[in-house]
C-alpha cells in the first residue's frame, strides 16, 4: 500500500501547494475588490459565485494532505473520499440553489456548467473512488487524481470569472454612474 501512495507524492505536493496558494490569492483579490461598489445582492451572490472557489481549493488541499499522510491501508482514505464526495454532491445542490436565488447576476449556461455541473462531476468521482478503492485501488487513485484536478481547474476558472466580472462589468457600471 505504501508504494502505491508513494507514487503520488509529487502530484499531490504540486496540486496541494497550488490549491493553498490559490486560497491565499482569493483572499487578496476579495480584499482588493472590497473598494469596488457592492451590488445590491452581493452577500448572497458571494455564496453562489465566490465561496465555491474557496471550497473547491480547500477540498483539493485537504485531499492532497490526506493522501500525503503515511497510511498503512486504503480503508481510511476510501471512507474519506466517499464522505468528501457525498458532502460535495450536497454542496453542489446548495450552490445550485444559491445560483437560482441570488439576483445580483443572471447566470448563463456556462455558469451552471462551471459552478454546479463540473464540481458535481468531481464530487461524484470522489464518492465513486471511495467505493472502488476496496476492490480496484489503482483505478480509484486515478479517479481521485482526476477529481482533484477537475476541482482545482474549476476553482481557477470560477475565481477568474468572478474577478473579471467585477473588474470589467461592475467597475464600468460604477464609473458610468459617476460620470452621469
Amino acid at each position: 500500500m505504501a508504494t502505491l501512495l508513494a507514487g503520488w507524492e509529487n502530484f499531490y505536493v504540486i496540486v496541494g501547494s497550488s490549491a493553498g496558494a490559490l486560497i491565499g490569492l482569493q483572499f487578496v483579490v476579495v480584499t482588493l475588490m472590497a473598494e469596488l461598489p457592492i451590488p445590491r445582492d452581493a452577500a448572497y451572490a458571494s455564496g453562489a459565485f465566490s465561496t465555491p472557489s474557496v471550497v473547491h481549493f480547500t477540498i483539493v488541499l485537504f485531499l492532497s494532505a490526506l493522501i500525503s499522510a503515511p497510511w498503512r491501508g486504503i480503508a481510511i482514505l476510501a471512507v474519506a473520499w466517499a464522505l468528501v464526495g457525498v458532502s460535495g454532491v450536497l454542496y453542489s445542490a446548495i450552490v445550485a440553489l444559491r445560483l437560482r436565488q441570488q439576483t445580483a447576476y443572471q447566470p448563463v449556461m456556462a455558469d451552471w456548467l462551471s459552478y454546479v455541473f463540473l464540481p458535481l462531476v468531481g464530487y461524484v468521482m470522489l464518492a465513486t473512488s471511495g467505493l472502488l478503492a476496496f476492490s480496484h485501488t489503482g483505478p480509484a487513485m486515478f479517479l481521485v487524481a482526476a477529481a482533484t484536478l477537475l476541482l482545482l481547474f474549476v476553482g481557477i476558472h470560477n475565481a477568474w470569472d468572478t474577478v473579471t466580472y467585477h473588474v470589467f462589468v461592475q467597475r464600468r457600471k460604477s464609473e458610468a454612474a459617476v460620470n452621469r
